[in-house]
């Protein structure tokens, strides 16, 4: 069995690759890039793929903002690269496109945890790349000869996460202030907002429980069914540091139309596949903190 992993150097990916065999989207040049039609289907033909991990994506939202079309081209245009050197070299396996919990939008308290029949309304650029991504996977898991299948991850966090996120960047300040490297006052945004929080590796067995038997053309909410306050991680990391800093808030970290609370539903992917998260968030938290501890001493 052969699995194809497309974003194998990302965040996610150089984790997923640790934990199930896999071969990355590459061939005698190095990386092979989604927009890269010739060398993709080429790449493809020469792996002959049995399933396929779709994880490579312009996934930072404010980029997103910043600039929208290359985002487009990543995520959109990107995926129906894939699935049509999918199709001309003749694959009959599955493939799993990686969407986002960001594809629910603005979701109202009453409507807490949000199911996978919850209307899709995005509200950035990356996440309309996202729903868009996901209608042509669904078009093409009923008209084409493979299966396809999307899963919504909610935020997953650990070790090797970009700062650029916010655990990630609260993990990084921390460590700063414990190795003598900055104040001890750590940079934040909005911390009253909740979000629904999954360890990385959690996400990964969600991930290769769906390549096995996830159905095809459904969509699976990969999250923690918990809704737990920014405010509420930033005292447990500092306590598992052992670190004693006060906090300013910065305009810039904040975002326009900030949904304030947001968890989900995974009783679907449970019925499915069996998953549930099994790794406590202070391990999460202690392995992330151990992450930059080891990077930046």
């Amino acid at each position: 069995m052969t699995v194809l992993l497309t974003g194998y150097d990302g965040f996610v990916g150089s984790l997923f690759r640790e934990e199930v065999p896999c071969v990355p989207l590459s061939d005698e040049y190095g990386k092979v890039d989604l927009r890269e039609s010739t060398r993709l289907r080429a790449a493809i033909e020469n792996i002959k793929p049995d399933f396929v991990m779709h994880l490579a994506a312009q996934s930072f939202v404010p980029e997103s903002f910043f600039d929208p079309m290359t985002t487009y081209d990543i995520n959109f245009t990107g995926t129906f690269n894939l699935l049509s050197a999918l199709k001309n070299v003749g694959f009959q396996g599955k493939m799993l496109f990686v969407s986002s919990g960001d594809t629910y939008g603005l979701v109202s308290s009453e409507c807490l945890p949000v199911g996978e029949n919850h209307p899709l309304k995005p509200r950035s650029p990356y996440a309309v790349s996202k729903v868009a991504a996901e209608a042509l996977c669904y078009q093409w898991s009923q008209t084409e000869s493979f299966e396809v299948i999307s899963a919504r991850p909610f935020n997953h966090i650990g070790p090797r996460q970009s700062e650029e996120f916010v655990v990630s960047d609260f993990a990084k300040q921390i460590v700063e202030i414990k190795l003598g490297l900055r104040d001890p006052v750590l940079d934040v945004g909005d911390v009253g907002v909740t979000r629904d929080f999954t360890d990385v590796r959690d996400v990964i067995r969600a991930y290769a429980l769906l390549l096995e038997k996830g159905q095809n053309g459904e969509a699976y909410n990969i999250c923690s069914g918990k809704e737990r306050t920014i405010h509420s991680l930033l005292l447990l990391m500092l306590k598992l540091a052992q670190v004693e800093a006060s906090w300013q808030q910065d305009s810039s970290r904040f975002r326009l139309s900030e949904q304030r609370r947001i968890y989900g539903d995974f009783s679907k992917l449970r019925a499915h596949t069996g998953w549930s998260p099994v790794i406590p968030v202070e391990k999460t938290l202690l392995d992330t903190l151990g992450y930059w501890e080891k990077m930046l001493s």
